[in-house]
């Protein structure tokens, strides 16, 4: 997906170039050169920090781990962006991830920049004390260009408020007597985390899709009779769904998707029936609707997993069968959210995707061959840019507590995350379903236009 973004960015940038409504000072030549320049900023990350950290195992062996800390642009604020531990960490994926980070910060509002961390591990393959040291060695080696107004990581893949703990203890004992809370985000409560934040990425992700469905279309009653509206495809499908209950599947039961599919589950608004969940290891079906709040409690007892035998099933009290774990793909479901992995759905199995709606909890879990695919089948995609945002506005809430030492209780932060995402949807559905481009073409619009207006006002395109 990588190539994507750049290649959506740039459309982004040509469509600005001939709207002489923007930036309506520059002409001709020097028009030309200004769009020139903001190619060059926004296709390329600022820096690319890696390095190899040096880990003394408990067998006494000495490893190598590879890893990353790639800032791509900090015109909005100081660089912002999670840190993944996963064995698929790579140069290439890790700097697409801090460009999405760029857009999405632009894209909400959010005073920050976009930056990405990755190390290349697989978690479950190391000791607590293993993973401390390489938290530990991660801040010593990148030390030097982290910090609460420089680069601030957060959780990602992998990696929880216990990293995030560690971590901020080491930067603390770099820099004595320096400010540190807003080093790192995503910590526990008792070290100056948000309450909240855990949750927020899912509870973003469930509430772009209720507000299309249910907030949105409920109070646009005049305008979705006007002859622009009509014709659109977008909306056809968006009131298909609006009107008749909801099958939907959820790949990913991590934080995102379980909290995603709790939300959905508990919901009044929509008739929401969750029918299939996913894991690494399974698909679990059930055609009559999961019981959602089981399957949370037996992953918060089992290390993660869902159910992986006809014997836990029982155990657990839980009906559904056990399917393949891509199965969740391809099912015969209204809404598919997407919170595992990158490139899920790609050109060899999206034309077998029968979901009318899909919400990309994850980063980049479509690729752009399958978007096109799924565009053409007029499929809903609410984007990754747009919907998994709720983890970084809540970052940025807990940024501003650590500063003013002042704490938001659990209900305040849930409304003004709310608050945040309703004021980003109702900027962009009414060109959605208005015209005739994917959401995706228009959030990425969106957060380019901030970006270049910013960057011309600061004097950064020539």
């Amino acid at each position: 997906m990588a190539k994507e973004t750049g290649l959506i960015v740039q459309q982004s940038l040509d469509a600005l170039l001939q709207d002489m409504d923007f930036l309506p000072h520059l002409k001709g030549l020097d028009r030309e050169q200004a769009f020139r320049s903001l190619g060059a900023i926004l296709s390329t990350p600022n820096h690319i920090h890696k390095s190899y950290l040096r880990i003394v195992l408990d067998s006494g062996n000495v490893v190598r781990v590879p890893a990353f800390r790639i800032q791509h642009n900090d015109t909005l604020g100081p660089y912002k962006g999670g840190i993944r531990f996963h064995e698929s960490v790579n140069e290439d994926e890790v700097t697409n991830l801090a460009t999405l980070m760029t857009l999405k910060n632009a894209l909400h509002e959010v005073p920050f920049g976009g930056a990405k961390g990755g190390i290349i591990i697989n978690p479950r393959d190391y000791s607590v004390r293993e993973l401390y040291m390489i938290c530990k060695k991660y801040v010593q080696y990148f030390s030097d260009v982290l910090g609460p107004d420089k680069d601030i990581p957060a959780p990602d893949m992998g990696s929880g408020e216990r990293e995030m703990d560690w971590m901020m203890a080491e930067f603390k004992n770099i820099h004595p007597g320096q400010p540190y809370r807003g080093s790192f985000t995503g910590k526990s409560v008792v070290n100056g985390g948000s309450l909240g934040r855990r949750e927020a990425t899912g509870k973003g992700v469930y509430f772009t899709m209720r507000y299309m469905l249910h907030d949105f279309l409920h109070n646009q009653s005049s305008w979705l009779g006007s002859e622009t509206s009509r014709d659109n495809r977008y909306l056809q499908t968006a009131l298909g769904l609006a009107e008749r209950p909801l099958k939907l599947a959820v790949q990913g039961f991590g934080n995102v998707g379980s909290v995603a599919a709790l939300e959905a589950y508990q919901c009044k608004l929509l008739q929401n029936k969750i029918v299939a969940v996913s894991d690494r290891n399974h698909t679990l079906y059930n055609e009559d609707g999961l019981d959602v709040p089981a399957l949370v409690d037996f992953v918060a007892a089992h290390g993660g997993d869902l159910p992986v035998s006809a014997d836990q099933l029982g155990e657990a009290g839980i009906k559904a069968e056990l399917l393949d774990r891509e199965a969740v793909l391809t099912m015969d479901v209204d809404v598919l959210i997407l919170a595992a992995l990158e490139d899920q759905i790609h050109v060899a199995n999206a034309d077998q995707v029968r979901a009318r709606l899909i919400v990309e909890g994850a980063n980049a879990p479509v690729t752009g061959d399958a978007d096109r695919i799924l565009d053409d089948k007029g499929v809903i995609i609410i984007p990754d840019i747009l919907a998994n945002a709720g983890g970084v506005i809540v970052s940025y809430f807990e940024w501003l507590q650590g500063r003013e030492t002042q704490f938001y209780s659990e209900e305040e932060v849930f409304r003004q995350l709310v608050d945040k995402m309703q004021h980003t949807m109702k900027s962009l559905l009414p060109a959605f379903f208005g015209g005739s481009h994917s959401l995706r073409t228009y959030g990425y619009k969106h957060a380019v236009h901030k970006l270049s207006a910013t960057l011309y006002r600061l004097g950064k395109l020539y």
